[in-house]
């Protein structure tokens, strides 16, 4: 069936309260996306960022991001006062999110909501008692926030022995001892997820699914590193032996030094996999499709020497390959998956993703070598079990990336896209993914608005300025809506309409 939709990340949605949520806002980029006759919505991993501030560097690979509770809706419950968030200055420009106001404000506030949450019993209410027995992995995590804090912010590496170790003893000791403060960590998660599946529920009422988006690899500064060590390349003193990156290339000189902990897939083996299986069954419950980050990595993946200043000295290992998707496919169903296959496509990749039958993207800025024989061109698309994004989150918009090509490349785009103006550049993107064979097409608001370079989400390999932009109101424009609708509807991609049965 083809379908299309629009990539926007939680976190870019426009409110009055520092960053996107999932309150009013969510549910009108839902209806939204319905009046632009879409039937999908892309977000970015809605897992808790850490230091700079990006959705793939998480505390952890199940918690939600906190920032994305809504205030408003903590206030119609009676668990906030308006004036003890709305009189918060949350934000300078409301273009950009203040990462450190955020952090600075967001937890005082919710503090007073985790009160009254308490003395009204909602965290002996049956429905928080569920929420506990269903995710086990929120004892560990809240432990682990609560020793963070504790710690003030230290990653857990740097925590005393007998707490990085995790030795018995300790561990009980600080249970004991953070008990209360590991309940307020588990009451935000109980919000967000409660917040989470009422947002979806409504999406999907309204005919609009969710790609959902995971990493491939844990941060090291993790609860899942800290509490499962056994799984990771980590050495007796829980140090990594090994980080993930990518090697020099021609634009890197340096390589790319990612400096995850690589997995030690001998040992997850043993265990049948049971981790990653875990983790997919997780997050097909809460999207409907699941797009795994560095799919390739699965396939093969290049581990540095732990200490390394760049990825100059790595190598290439074997990966799982189809012995982990075909226990995954076994636990958790054949489909809802895409695999994000950016990158160094070699055959055995190649025979990973045939395998495994999870659709691959194709992404239109990758396409225009003036030879014309690239395999990103939608003429020379093999299958239609493919998603074409006119650009991700770690590209530069359309008309940003347009303005950076050299002369012979900019007359090439343009022949082939038929224009003249590179203002008409953002649409003839879109007009091509959508007349494509692929069975999904994606575009971004940045995209529909014909954005430059300032409203790129992220420059990889950087830090700084990354994860801060959001779309206005005033971008979710009627015009927008109407074009799209009539494109997706002559390009066939217009979702069905749900009849109800007749009564006799």
């Amino acid at each position: 069936m083809r379908r299309s939709g629009i990539l926007l990340h939680i976190a870019s949605l426009p409110n009055e309260y520092g960053i996107g949520t999932m309150g009013r806002e969510a549910y009108d980029f839902v209806d939204y996306l319905k009046k632009a006759g879409q039937s999908i919505w892309q977000i970015l991993p809605l897992s808790q960022t850490s230091y700079g501030d990006s959705p793939y560097q998480s505390f952890s690979i199940y918690a939600g991001n906190p920032y994305f509770i809504s205030l408003d809706a903590l206030c119609d419950e009676g668990l906030l006062e308006k004036s003890e968030y709305a009189d918060v200055e949350w934000r300078e420009d409301p273009r950009y999110i203040d990462y450190a106001t955020m952090y600075e404000q967001f937890y005082k506030v919710m503090k007073p909501a985790f009160r009254r949450f308490t003395k009204n019993g909602g965290n002996v209410s049956n429905e928080y008692r569920a929420f506990l027995s269903e995710n086990k992995w929120l004892h560990d995590y809240a432990l682990f926030m609560a020793l963070k804090d504790a710690h003030g912010g230290k990653a857990w590496s740097e925590w005393e022995k007998p707490l990085r170790l995790r030795e018995q003893k300790a561990v009980r000791a600080a249970e004991k001892k953070y008990a209360s403060e590991m309940e307020f960590y588990i009451f935000l998660q109980f919000k967000f997820f409660q917040q989470w599946t009422a947002l979806k529920k409504y999406a999907n009422d309204s005919g609009i699914e969710i790609i959902g988006d995971i990493p491939i690899y844990c941060a090291l500064d993790s609860a899942d590193v800290w509490c499962q060590p056994e799984f990771f390349q980590l050495d007796e003193n829980r140090v990594p032996t090994v980080v993930a990156g990518f090697p020099p290339d021609a634009f890197s000189a340096d390589g790319q030094l990612w400096g995850n902990p690589i997995y030690d897939w001998d040992r997850i083996k043993q265990d049948n996999y049971r981790w990653w299986v875990s983790r997919i069954g997780f997050a097909k419950k809460i999207y409907d499709i699941v797009r795994i980050d560095h799919f390739i990595g699965f396939n093969s993946y290049y581990a540095i020497p732990f200490g390394s200043k760049t990825a100059h000295g790595g190598k290439w290992c074997d990966g799982p390959g189809y012995d982990l998707f075909r226990v995954i496919k076994r636990e958790t169903g054949n489909g809802g998956i895409i695999a994000e296959d950016l990158g160094i496509i070699t055959p055995s990749v190649r025979r990973l993703l045939k395998q495994a039958a999870y659709p691959g993207m194709k992404v239109l800025q990758f396409a225009f070598d003036p030879k014309g024989d690239s395999e990103y061109l939608p003429q020379n698309y093999k299958s239609q079990n493919c998603a074409v994004y006119t650009s991700t989150h770690d590209n530069d918009t359309a008309a940003g990336w347009f303005g950076d090509l050299d002369r012979n490349t900019k007359r090439f785009v343009k022949e082939y896209l038929g224009i003249r103006k590179s203002s008409e550049l953002p649409r003839a993107f879109i007009d091509i993914a959508w007349k494509s064979t692929a069975d999904i097409a994606m575009t971004t608001i940045q995209e529909l608005q014909g954005f430059g370079t300032e409203a790129r989400i992220n420059v990889p390999s950087t830090v700084g300025n990354n994860w801060r932009w959001r779309a206005l109101r005033e971008d979710f424009t009627d015009e927008n809506a109407a074009y799209l609708a009539r494109l997706t509807e002559i390009t066939n991609r217009k979702p069905p309409v749900k009849r109800k049965n007749k009564k006799k």
